[in-house]
């Protein structure tokens, strides 16, 4: 029987200084799980960043994660695999998250752009890696046996500085889909308030000794979420060093292959 691969993980949200001064929460939502059929297993990991000017901005982003887990999930338990994902389907499963927010929005009485967020979705298999996208925020990937790090989708901005795309934009906005093939080792998925820090948008490339010395303390890990990591990398996130290079929210997914070679 093939042996089944499995993974570990780690992942916080931290509220910017400008939320806070303001008496505000953070509008980042996340979720990262491996989800098991058989001898297959596959890495789910999604980022939604809510617009600070939308009015229910961390709801929205609830809804986006929410939603994308919802039919993820069940395109998975029907048996299907990363390599079966088209550009069609991913904007069916967009289409399907932004009839949410539009009956959200119905119950509250209020507009879907008042739930406006972003979308970064990974879904990681055996053999490739399919990252469903819309705004901002990115993911990074790093195959077995090499030691570059790559983004198969940069984040998108628009024609004003701080301003970007939204899952509820109307005309619909452009889904983003890139199919990348290849044994992925590890993967990073984050919102836009750390795009600077991990980023070099003259290059397009990510700064990779952030990564290589971020994901050290998960080359010992078990598999599943490791959760004193996890509150170790918030204390990172709220740090001094970084708030002082963003005011922003900041959401950081980190996954690795247990047993993985890099």
């Amino acid at each position: 029987m093939t042996r089944r691969t499995t993974w570990c993980w780690i992942g916080t949200s931290s509220t910017g200084t400008s939320h806070l001064n303001a008496g505000e929460g953070c509008d980042d939502s996340w979720a990262c799980f491996e989800h098991e059929d058989g001898d297959r297993s596959t890495l789910v990991a999604v980022v939604s960043d809510g617009a600070g000017s939308a009015r229910f901005a961390e709801m929205g982003s609830r809804f986006v994660v929410q939603g994308f887990i919802e039919v993820v999930v069940r395109f998975l338990r029907a048996g299907r695999s990363a390599a079966d994902i088209t550009d069609e389907l991913a904007r069916e499963w967009v289409d399907a998250i932004r009839d949410r927010i539009y009956c959200g929005a119905g119950k509250l009485s209020a507009t879907p752009r008042d739930f406006a967020a972003t979308l970064v979705g990974a879904i990681v298999g055996k053999d490739r890696a399919v990252i469903c996208h819309v705004g901002d925020g990115a993911c990074v990937l790093r195959e077995h046996g090499l030691a570059e790090w790559h983004v198969p989708s940069w984040p998108a901005h628009g024609e004003y500085a701080s301003s970007t795309f939204f899952i509820t934009d109307d005309p619909a906005p452009k889904v983003r889909v890139a199919h990348t093939p290849g044994e992925f080792a590890e993967i990073a998925v984050f919102s836009d308030g750390i795009e600077r820090l991990v980023l070099d948008f003259a290059t397009r490339k990510p700064f990779g000794p952030f990564f290589d010395q971020m994901f050290v303390p998960l080359r010992d890990g078990q598999s599943g979420r490791n959760r004193p990591l996890s509150q170790g990398l918030r204390r990172y996130l709220d740090s001094k060093g970084v708030t002082d290079r963003t005011d922003d929210d900041k959401t950081l997914i980190m996954a690795r292959k247990v047993g993985s070679q890099t």
